[in-house]
């Protein structure tokens, strides 16, 4: 009955894809680290983000999926919100319930309640999520697949048919009086099988020893031919007091009733006490006194299995579903808080085909956003990858925005193919199979290489592992030698890239390698390079990017004109001073 069909709210029905793990310090370089801290409070939470995020996949059909599911709870807040209960109530039954506990404590009937209150409330979570999944407001297809997945698990489980079962097996423990079991006996009264005749609101009455005797024995129609219990039966508590073997109890009345107190004891076992250890019956008062106390703990245990495998159809399978839809949850929580807060965020549209497509407008940086008090400072870029412009060479001033521009592109990627909405005006992609970035590296880490030794090095790793369908962020590589000695290596790692058709943005100071753009595109065997860079409106930064070449030396001019060190300035106004 227990299985897994392997439906996922992060990937459709019957798909295959692969997945490539974002390398460790991507996240970190591309600033989405500050994104997952802020989805929750819950440490586990964050890393499930994180790890979502980091599995990365070109497919397509994944990437609108996901999407198409979170659109559909970023606009139900009460979808949310109910969710999130049942999630809670899952978790807690999880934790708390006896369903899935084992003990070597024989089981009782108290159990066998308890478990019936529990599978009734398991029963009520699978009913509330398959009818908050009926809102007609839903439009993914992932959510109307869950919803059919759970209608065919509450089917499976024959829960409907369950839940009125339990309806009118529904008997409060406390209100469990008495227990009547029949035991077989052999000619010398050994019990050969036992079984379970009623279970009884009311106790049964003492009566007499004598009339017992008398009743049971000295009247033949008292013999019955049948062990279905008529009500007509006597009844004698058995104690230590009294001394009395079981087997006088057997051969007054040819049955065994065992009294219990499950209202005084949440266990129920039986109250029968073994006789004196020198009574004749000794032997089989032991052998009866166990197999009565197993007998229940049997049939308890046997009931007990049958509805946790039922369940488990629905509540492991279900609950399994649990961290996916909280990704989602708290995703939407924090991306709709942002744009309450005036944050411009849409629908990413997934596209295939050639892998140098993307089209992005009024995209913006997401850690820079979520850390401004006023959004509307935020300055909006556009940037478009195709075959004329697969790798992007970026120059601008320190601290003119570079980095900001070249993360903001990786994280439209990150947020996408993990389905979310994205800082964007809008924004059209062929996904990418994985994303690299090599940024300059901690200074422990360059110990044994040198820094240009070390990036040298990390460049190679990562392009051999690049393709066409990936996206690779470079800022100020190379850079940590002299212009000339940079500047070679940078001029043939570009033409290996645009060779390979890689995707990429490489932020850097070497104004001459953004001149040489259109050289390298010639170069190439299809692939385009392009300058760009960060625009300046009067010597000031404006934080916007453009299609130019580098203006490194104009910028230069405009910051000495404003301060005044040209030649001309500082030369007149030293003669001016003297005069």
């Amino acid at each position: 009955m227990e299985r897994n069909t392997g439906f996922s709210l992060l990937q459709p029905a019957g798909t295959d894809p692969v997945y490539r793990r974002l390398p460790d310090h991507v996240m970190h370089d591309l600033g989405l680290e500050t994104f997952c801290e802020a989805v929750s409070d819950d440490a586990g939470e964050r890393r499930l983000t994180a790890n979502i995020l980091s599995q990365i996949t070109d497919d397509a059909d994944v990437a609108a999926y996901r999407r198409q599911i979170f659109a559909d709870i970023i606009r139900l807040p009460e979808l949310r919100k109910t969710m999130t209960e049942l999630f809670g109530r899952i978790q807690f039954m999880k934790d708390f319930s006896t369903m899935h506990k084992t003990s070597d404590e024989e089981l009782g009937l108290w159990h066998l309640f308890h478990r019936l209150d529990e599978l009734s409330d398991y029963i009520g979570t699978v009913e509330t999520m398959r009818d908050c999944l009926s809102d007609e407001r839903i439009q993914s297809q992932g959510l109307k697949d869950l919803r059919s997945y759970i209608d065919s698990l509450y089917s499976e489980a024959y829960f409907a048919e369950m839940k009125e079962d339990i309806a009118a097996l529904k008997v409060k423990a406390s209100e469990v009086q008495s227990v009547t079991l029949g035991i077989n006996v052999n000619e010398r009264f050994e019990a050969v099988s036992i079984g379970l005749v009623s279970v009884n609101r009311k106790p049964f009455r003492k009566s007499g020893i004598v009339s017992n005797f008398a009743d049971a024995l000295a009247a033949r129609d008292k013999l019955r031919d049948t062990a279905d219990w008529d009500g007509d039966m006597h009844y004698q508590l058995i104690d230590s007091e009294e001394k009395r073997g079981v087997t006088d109890h057997i051969n007054d009345t040819g049955k065994f009733v065992v009294q219990s107190s499950f209202a005084a004891k949440a266990g129920a076992m039986s109250t029968m006490m073994n006789t004196a250890a020198d009574s004749a019956a000794a032997g089989s008062t032991s052998y009866l006194d166990t197999a009565v106390n197993k007998m229940l703990g049997s049939l308890v245990k046997k009931l007990r299995d049958t509805l946790t495998r039922y369940a488990n159809v629905a509540i492991v399978n279900v609950s399994g579903l649990v961290p996916e839809f909280i990704y989602y949850i708290r995703c939407a929580e924090l991306i709709g808080g942002l744009m309450k807060k005036g944050c411009v965020f849409c629908e990413a549209q997934p596209e295939t085909g050639s892998g140098t497509s993307m089209s992005a407008k009024g995209f913006y940086n997401l850690k820079l956003a979520m850390n401004m008090e006023n959004v509307g400072d935020i300055v909006p870029n556009d940037l478009t990858f195709d075959r004329e412009h697969t790798v992007y060479i970026l120059t601008g001033a320190n601290r003119g925005g570079k980095t900001t521009v070249t993360q903001a592109a990786g994280q439209l990627f990150v947020l996408a193919q993990g389905g979310l909405f994205v800082p964007a005006e809008s924004f059209r992609y062929i996904p990418c199979d994985c994303i690299y970035t090599h940024f300059p590296a901690d200074e422990d880490k360059t110990m044994d290489l040198g820094r240009l030794g070390e990036e040298c090095v990390r460049f190679r790793e990562i392009f051999s592992l690049s393709t066409d369908r990936s996206l690779l962020l470079l800022n100020e590589t190379f850079s940590t030698t002299s212009f000339e000695e940079g500047y070679y290596i940078a001029r043939d790692s570009v033409k290996a890239l645009l060779t390979k058709g890689v995707r990429t943005i490489y932020n850097t100071h070497m104004h001459k390698l953004g001149e040489d753009a259109g050289e390298l595109t010639r170069e190439s065997a299809g692939a385009g390079a392009a300058s760009l860079i960060m625009r300046t409106e009067d010597g000031k930064r404006s934080f916007r990017v453009a299609l130019a070449q580098p203006e490194g030396s104009s910028y230069a001019k405009d910051i000495a004109e404003k301060y005044g060190v040209t030649y001309d300035m500082l030369v007149g106004g030293a003669g001016t001073d003297k005069e």
